[in-house]
């Protein structure tokens, strides 16, 4: 059995003192978007030798990542601080949480075979989405130390400041300090200028929408793998599809999943029901001019793609091609919309028509957001880059449809983290146009 054990805690403080001017960090309108508390995400290095001095180079690890934490923290200083209230962060320096544990097993055997419901023994904190934020620090960080000299560094950075592309950014930053790189990372913390909110219209519109999205079942979550030749072979299943040509590996592997999804409901109730995918989009390339990469915040939206309980005729490519179109509606108008004096209509009724078929006993919807491309598995503190990037197994009695796309460590493949209600991941587990496909729950250094 693999027992996890905390063996040291401390708050690593910014190496130099926020400004005043600075001390109280304002959260931007679509901050106020994401329910989730927190952005979890672990990452595993092995160990480059196999001497005796394994214990000395996990110390000289976890010196390396303290001192450059600390100077990464001055640049990134609202994740140095804590949640006031669901408007703003006090940047007071209190610091990263940062947690030593030991792992009484080997990297590499956890590696073969990974139980993603452990790994959330990995995480400084608990994923919970009930409960006040305000008080908490910003960043939770816990390093595993592995028997083997293997590590694993697990973040749950605040959603409220993050989303997936400002946590590679933040990672950049951090390890490129570790290796003393030339490239210096500026991060631009442009959110509250392009969306600057002093009420929480959008968060109470959104836990409406997020309410009748969620619903009580037993969930468990399942990887799906698809590597190189699997997705080429989706590709080729839209050839001659006019509206879907040349698809992308996200494009074509959602559509896939929604297909297979819709069909465990099918089998679950005893008839084909009406779907909603909705997907998380980055803004940063929908502005004119782009916005940095550096640009921090949650600067996303959410764009949905419906098929209709009657619409048989809608096969792979037709929802794949459901998918294009629905985020190919969150472009450069509908962004200045949000921006304009119609932004809070042009929101709430994106928001109201999401909700309203949440809200429908005769719909299933499915969630999804892409990791894809960011690059984490260039990621490299002076001591490798990881053999794996990994999120975190669901368990509850609450759950929402949800799908996570990653990178596959050769960057070409998809890892899918799929989180449904158990009874209909028991049906997809077992369907065999999936499984012609994707992998189920293999080894990550294996792809």
């Amino acid at each position: 059995m693999m027992k996890v054990e905390i063996i040291s805690e401390e708050n690593i403080k910014p190496s130099s003192a926020t400004p005043q001017h600075l001390k109280i960090f304002k959260l931007c309108l679509l901050d106020h978007l994401i329910p989730a508390p927190f952005v979890p995400m672990v990452l595993y290095f092995p160990i480059n030798d196999n001497g005796a001095t394994k214990h000395v180079h996990v110390q000289e690890r976890l010196v390396l990542l303290k001192q450059s934490l600390s100077q990464t923290l001055t640049r990134f200083y609202p994740l140095a601080g804590i949640i006031k209230d669901d408007l703003c962060i006090d940047c007071n320096d209190q610091g990263a949480y940062f947690a030593v544990a030991k792992v009484s097993y080997s990297l590499y055997q956890f590696l073969e075979h990974p139980n993603l419901q452990l790994i959330s023994s990995f995480l400084p904190c608990e994923l919970g989405f009930t409960g006040s934020s305000s008080g908490v620090q910003a960043t939770h960080i816990q390093v595993n130390t592995f028997e083997c000299g293997g590590i694993a560094i697990a973040l749950c950075i605040s959603h409220k400041v993050l989303d997936g592309a400002s946590l590679y950014t933040f990672l950049k930053a951090w390890s490129g300090i570790a290796c003393e790189s030339e490239k210096v990372v500026n991060p631009d913390f442009v959110g509250s200028l392009l969306f600057p909110t002093d009420e929480l219209w959008l968060k109470d519109a959104s836990m409406v929408m997020w309410g009748s999205l969620f619903k009580k079942g037993k969930c468990t979550t399942r990887r799906f793998v698809f590597d190189t030749s699997a997705i080429a072979t989706l590709k080729t299943m839209t050839s001659g599809k006019i509206a879907v040509q040349h698809p992308t590996r996200v494009e074509a592997v959602s559509g896939f999943l929604w297909k297979c999804a819709m069909a465990a409901s099918e089998k679950r109730f005893g008839a084909r029901r009406s779907s909603l995918l909705t997907h998380l989009v980055n803004l940063r390339k929908k502005f004119t001019p782009d916005l940095s990469d550096e640009s921090i915040g949650n600067i996303i939206w959410i764009a949905s793609a419906k098929c209709k309980a009657k619409n048989d005729e809608l096969g792979y490519w037709g929802l794949v091609d459901q998918v294009r179109k629905g985020v190919s509606e969150i472009n450069v108008e509908f962004v200045k919309s949000m921006m304009g004096d119609q932004g809070a209509a042009v929101m709430g009724k994106s928001m109201n028509d999401i909700g309203n078929f949440g809200s429908s006993e005769e719909g299933d919807h499915y969630g999804c957001t892409s990791w894809c491309n960011f690059g984490y598995y260039e990621l490299d503190f002076g001591f490798g880059k990881p053999v794996w990037v990994s999120n975190v197994g669901l368990e509850g009695d609450v759950l929402m449809n949800f799908i996570i796309l990653i990178d596959t460590r050769c960057g070409r493949g998809i890892e899918a983290w799929v989180t449904l209600d158990e009874p209909e991941m028991n049906l997809l587990v077992h369907d065999p146009d999936l499984l012609a496909l994707a992998s189920l729950d293999p080894s990550p250094v294996k792809f």
